[in-house]
């Protein structure tokens, strides 16, 4: 019998595969393909303290190994949220991750706050939002600005805190020294890279918006990088992200040094990746021997 389950920051998943937030809604649009009560945990769409409409359309385009997507981190809001969302979760057996955005400090410790008294057991803070009080900078690509909305977050959350990391930085071990020095419990990464498309037809931007957010199976040679980079530059553990589709992917990202992944863009086009990856893990551990999936976390150095 294969022990698959792994533990971040004292929550114990049953495996180490996760959804990747925006990906999996909240989980109830999946749950007619997925067995959710099969996965170690669902990370809901970001979160935010009163509802936003998103960029213009047309906001995805897909392009070569992948897809851009400039949604704008569109959601109904905390109070919907909690009052729609978390209900349908608790009726499986999985750990809730709430993944939370915002544009100013307060934005982010108000969702915090109000998400206090809720079921959930993880929370996920999105540093890429842009900072409005910066002038537009990312909260995620200045380091004093990560340890400090970090340390904000953190002493306002009653659950523990992973912070999300942004890949569009120079050194992502700067970053992830950050997030430990302001207080994260944990760490995921990485969120999209940031790319463009033109159509040459309509010699116009293929997202209205211009630019998005790149994911998919080209972006995972980058992700596996820095999953190893930061995890040999910090303490916490790692939730690995980035062009995850099957169960090799997944165990790729967890010799690199991650605790548990995110399966992301492959949802889209293959709804049932998430369990197929559960699954092939399970596989793997009994073709080569693997009593305990903790064995294999950062077991290439």
């Amino acid at each position: 019998m294969t022990d698959t389950r792994v533990t971040i920051a004292g929550v114990e998943l049953k495996n180490p595969v996760m959804t990747a937030s925006g990906t999996f809604g909240s989980g109830e649009e999946y749950s007619e393909f997925v067995d959710l009560n099969r996965l170690g945990a669902v990370v809901t769409k970001g979160v935010a303290n009163v509802p936003w409409p998103g960029n213009p359309t047309p906001r995805i385009a897909e392009v070569y190994g992948g897809m851009l997507n400039a949604i704008g981190l569109q959601n109904p809001g905390i109070d919907v949220f909690a009052r729609r969302d978390i209900p349908f979760l608790k009726k499986y057996d999985t750990k809730i991750v709430v993944n939370v955005c915002g544009r100013t400090a307060e934005d982010y410790i108000d969702v915090v706050e109000r998400l206090g008294d809720e079921p959930v057991d993880l929370l996920e803070i999105n540093i890429s939002c842009p900072n409005v009080k910066e002038g537009g900078i990312a909260f995620g690509q200045d380091p004093k600005a990560v340890e400090s909305i970090t340390r904000q977050v953190k002493s306002h959350a009653r659950q523990p805190i992973i912070m999300k990391l942004s890949p569009n930085v120079t050194d992502i071990t700067v970053m992830a020294k950050a997030a430990e020095a302001g207080g994260a419990d944990a760490l995921s990464l990485i969120n999209t890279l940031t790319g463009m498309k033109i159509d040459i037809q309509k010699r116009t931007f293929a997202l209205a918006n211009k630019t998005g957010g790149m994911s998919g199976p080209a972006i995972k040679p980058i992700a596996v990088r820095m999953v190893y980079q930061a995890a040999n530059a910090v303490k916490l553990p790692i939730v690995g992200m980035g062009g995850i589709a099957t169960a090799e992917d997944a165990i790729e990202f967890l010799l690199a040094g991650a605790t548990a992944v995110s399966v992301g863009t492959a949802n889209f086009f293959n709804p049932n990746a998430t369990v197929e990856i559960v699954e092939g893990i399970e596989s793997y551990m009994e073709r080569y021997g693997i009593a305990d999936v903790k064995e294999l976390i950062g077991a290439v150095r």
